[in-house]
């Protein structure tokens, strides 16, 4: 068995989520994750998977792209939530729109929702506030994201906001999933400290080129294939996530 580091940016808004820059569409993320020797990238929009297909498809060679969605919970939580391939993510996204409020964007208030192609042509914008929560509470969407063949975990977990730690007051021990996430302002030393007992993962949350790959994780594995990055969450047979 050789393991192999790849460098990994597991959390990344498109132009779907309305605080991001219409910048962030494939052509865009693409060519910034090459430039930056980015090797796997995780799309996870607020709330939504529509624009996945977009950036699942025809990805340039040395760059994996895993499909994923950032949840909220009913308690104002944030998790990010990542899938075994496309069609699971497509399946999950259509259950999670059952359980997010049909309620009107505030376009400007809050941005606009773009869907794009592949090459980054607008081609509809999404209608329903995706800054929302869902009705689904924290511990209702691990098991559910499993059904889909998926993992979740929670995001940002040293922000002040919209974390697991901010709005229950603690992180809760033994998650089903022994990774947390923390956002690129907190070093791995620092989060080991104030998070004993799991995994770190490290992520940008970019919202704009300029904020991709500002926060990044080496992913141990033997290959970058959906198994092993379940490995690595669980810390199995020597895969891990290093910040």
């Amino acid at each position: 068995m050789s393991l192999q580091g790849y460098t990994a940016d597991l959390h990344i808004h498109s132009a779907l989520s309305p605080c991001a820059e219409r910048e962030m569409d494939p052509p865009g993320v693409f060519a910034r994750a090459l430039e930056l020797g980015l090797d796997v990238l995780a799309i996870t929009d607020h709330n939504t998977v529509a624009n996945l297909p977009s950036f699942c498809t025809d990805v340039p060679r040395g760059l994996w792209v895993v499909p994923g969605v950032e949840l909220q919970t009913r308690e104002e939580i944030h998790l990010v939530c990542l899938f075994a391939s496309l069609e699971a993510a497509m399946d999950f996204g259509d259950e999670l729109r059952k359980h997010l409020p049909d309620l009107p964007n505030r376009e400007r208030l809050f941005g606009e929702q773009t869907i794009v192609t592949r090459q980054g042509k607008t081609i509809g914008v999404e209608p329903r506030m995706l800054l929302n929560s869902t009705d689904l509470g924290v511990d209702e969407v691990y098991p559910l994201v499993a059904s889909f063949q998926g993992l979740c975990y929670p995001a940002h977990v040293d922000r002040n906001s919209y974390s697991i730690r901010s709005q229950l007051g603690f992180v809760p021990p033994n998650l089903p999933v022994p990774t947390l996430e923390i956002s690129y302002r907190t070093d791995g030393t620092l989060g080991q400290e104030q998070f004993p007992g799991y995994q770190l993962v490290q992520a940008s949350d970019a919202h704009c080129l300029a904020e991709l790959g500002r926060g990044c994780a080496a992913l141990l594995l033997e290959a970058p294939v959906w198994d092993e990055l379940v490995a690595a969450f669980f810390r199995r047979e020597g895969r891990e996530i290093q910040v």
